[in-house]
């Protein structure tokens, strides 16, 4: 469930298309809060779903811009997710001397609570649907290009003007692939403050080799507390933990943010996945990789730099390459062609459907194949994965915002509109470190990259590395650019294009350079892409006239309610219990003496005579969850607290493709373990007594 943050940008945008998953069976699904299947729940355990119970659920869920889910957890605005959510925090808040990210943090008092420098969370307040506005955009005589720009400019309005009456965040959200709009509208917080966070050691107990696989052993947690006004925020819908906790085969719900999936996705889709995009993923985290552990190996300091971005890859690399293996494998492949093959000798036996849905596969085809075509411009120009540095996407954000504020918001590039406009900012102007010499690794790794894909005649590699090496070109730039300095970005924000276009700085020199080849690119693929929305559209449109409504969106980092019982599982003929507790971890260190990744921080070896080496620590649930759930609460039926997700195990990878019940387990944190590793181990006693009053 760990972050997306090193995934290409182009794997997110060209690769994850969300679609649509047929008829969800067994306990399948992220639902949409307005459309709950309350009568399946209701069958299979009992429990009737009130429209009241949701409400409370969604308010008291909270999204990160990072990627990732929480909640409110008190009256206090104090915030539950997991460590690995709050890592980039904690790296960006720690200093030579002071790594809050490995040696973790506790405020002990509200005054000692850390703001962090760049985070928004966002709460849902409200769903509206859409989709006849946007669809009324689009006429009928329209080509491809044109049916785009129209939906985008409905969508940019539709924000705009959401915006304007709400002072909300403003979300149109394609669900079904084109089959519906809907308009999400969040209340945004952006002063959110670091209360508490275990060691990395326990948090990720068992390092990559424990890294999702079941039985496990980790306290990966964090808690922020989110301020307005510079006071904690009064909550009214928040999760209690549970006093009863949680058992083997209890109804659970989790309430989260999936980032994406692609469930139905044709057939032709997937295995451009397979052949093109994942593999080209995986060549360029492990080029990431690489480039991390040179620099890491120079020296305390830079090891403590590169430790959360490693960590990261190292995680998308994990991964990526399940979701790899999971499309070579045959049979996943040959399921996915058995479904299609059904819906479209459906299509068939109706002429009126054959008419209006028969071509979809084709066309779907099609545009995969011409962005397979054109993948090393997208990759390397729009995409700019050889150009990894924080300073060049500071560049381009400025050259591309200059240019667009003079248009009118209709017809910016969607990021840049007025409603997105705070978002943007927050992130421009953030005031976390930038360190030059780790910047240089990156970019000169990135540029490697770039030059031994290509080729070093290649025209792109050619103009952005300007006749030098790597190296000494990621050298000139970095050491010539002066946007580390959030003074001098704002100046130059401010400054429109005429400051653009004299800047003489050597980062926005190269991002004006590529801009138009860029946009180009961009031009090109939109229109594809929109073009294969609409045939998507078509499909959900079809899946509804012949199997029913009863189907839930792929994900799209939006918040969905997915439900599950706690119960374990079969893996290579061996039953594997549901839970695991804290002796489990003390074992599982002695097992290794206590040697990294499974060495347990001292502190935990000095309380252990404490701890009810019984209690639970982890659990896992069939609930449906995927990258971006990371962070969501586990509640039980009377919506309390009884978990936090933080992980799945390995047959959960290919879960971006297809769910199975029978293995597929979401991993949480169990509340009981959360209450016993508070008191006993971090005397955080202010914590356990806000969470259980």
């Amino acid at each position: 469930m760990k972050s997306r943050k090193f995934l290409s940008i182009l794997l997110i945008t060209l690769s994850s298309i969300q679609t649509f998953s047929i008829t969800a069976l067994a306990d399948e699904g992220m639902w949409l809060f307005n459309n709950v299947p309350k009568a399946e729940i209701k069958r299979r355990y009992g429990f009737d779903v009130t429209d009241a119970w949701l409400k409370k659920v969604r308010m008291a869920s909270v999204r990160f811009n990072s990627g990732a889910s929480g909640s409110f957890v008190s009256p206090d605005g104090l915030v539950m997710t997991n460590h690995h959510v709050a890592s980039d925090t904690l790296q960006k808040l720690s200093a030579t001397g002071k790594d809050y990210y490995q040696n973790g943090f506790y405020a002990r008092t509200r005054a000692e609570e850390i703001k962090a420098p760049d985070l928004e969370l966002n709460v849902l307040m409200s769903i509206e649907d859409v989709t006849a506005r946007v669809n009324a955009a689009v006429k009928a005589n329209m080509t491809a290009a044109e049916a785009n720009d129209a939906r985008q400019a409905a969508i940019a309005a539709i924000e705009r003007e959401s915006l304007a009456a709400t002072n909300l965040r403003s979300d149109v959200v394609t669900l079904y692939r084109g089959g519906q709009y809907h308009l999400y509208r969040y209340k945004t917080y952006t002063d959110v403050r670091v209360v508490f966070a275990p060691e990395f050691a326990v948090a990720f107990f068992g390092g990559d080799i424990d890294n999702f696989t079941y039985p496990k052993y980790s306290l990966d947690i964090a808690f922020f507390r989110v301020y307005e006004n510079d006071r904690p925020l009064r909550v009214e819908n928040y999760f209690k933990f549970s006093k009863t906790s949680v058992k083997e085969n209890e109804l659970v719900f989790t309430s989260g943010n999936p980032g994406s999936t692609a469930r139905l996705n044709t057939v032709a889709h997937l295995e451009f996945l397979r052949d093109t995009a994942l593999p080209f993923s995986l060549r360029q985290l492990n080029n990431l990789r690489e480039t991390l552990r040179r620099y890491g190996s120079q020296g305390e300091e830079q090891a403590r730099r590169a430790q959360e971005d490693l960590f990261s890859a190292e995680n998308n690399i994990k991964r990526t390459r399940g979701q790899y293996e999971g499309l070579r494998n045959k049979s996943l492949l040959a399921r996915k062609q058995q479904t299609e093959d059904a819906l479209r000798r459906r299509i068939a036996a109706d002429s009126v459907k054959q008419k209006e849905y028969g071509n979809v596969w084709r066309e779907i085809a099609a545009g995969r194949k011409d962005l397979q075509n054109r993948f090393p411009e997208i990759s390397f120009l729009e995409s700019a994965v050889g150009l990894n540095t924080t300073l060049f996407n500071y560049a381009r954000t400025l050259v591309r915002l200059a240019e667009e504020n003079v248009k009118p918001d209709a017809e910016r590039l969607p990021e840049y509109t007025e409603a997105r406009r705070a978002s943007l900012e927050l992130n421009l102007f953030s005031p976390a470190p930038i360190y030059k010499d780790f910047e240089k690794a990156k970019l000169s790794g990135s540029l490697s990259f770039m030059r031994d894909e290509l080729g070093a005649e290649h025209p792109i590699v050619k103009k952005i590395l300007n006749g030098k090496t790597p190296e000494s070109r990621a050298n000139e730039l970095i050491d010539g650019t002066r946007l580390e300095d959030v003074g001098y970005r704002k100046q130059l924000a401010s400054g429109g294009i005429k400051a653009i276009e004299e800047s003489p700085d050597p980062m926005i020199v190269l991002a004006r350079a590529i801009d138009p080849e860029a946009r180009a690119v961009r031009k090109f693929y939109e229109p594809v892409l929109g073009a294969e929305r609409a045939n998507y559209g078509k499909l959900a449109r079809a899946l509804y006239e012949v199997i029913g409504t009863n189907l839930y969106p792929d994900a799209t980092f939006t918040l969905r309610l997915s439900y599950g019982a706690v119960k374990g599982y079969r893996e290579n003929g061996k039953q594997i219990p549901p839970f695991t507790t804290f002796g489990g971890i003390f074992e599982r260190a002695a097992q290794h003496n206590n040697k990294q990744p499974f060495k347990l921080p001292e502190r935990w070896l000095e309380n252990k005579s404490s701890l009810n080496l019984n209690l639970p620590l982890n659990f896992v649930s069939t609930s449906d969850s995927v990258g971006g759930s990371s962070g969501s609460p586990v509640i039980n039926k009377d919506a309390e607290i009884v978990g936090v997700i933080f992980d799945g195990n390995i047959q959960s990878l290919v879960g971006n493709f297809i769910y199975d019940e029978a293995l597929n387990r979401a991993i949480s944190v169990d509340s009981r373990g959360i209450i016993e590793a508070l008191g006993k181990i971090y005397g955080a006693k202010g914590i356990v007594n806000e969470l259980t009053k």
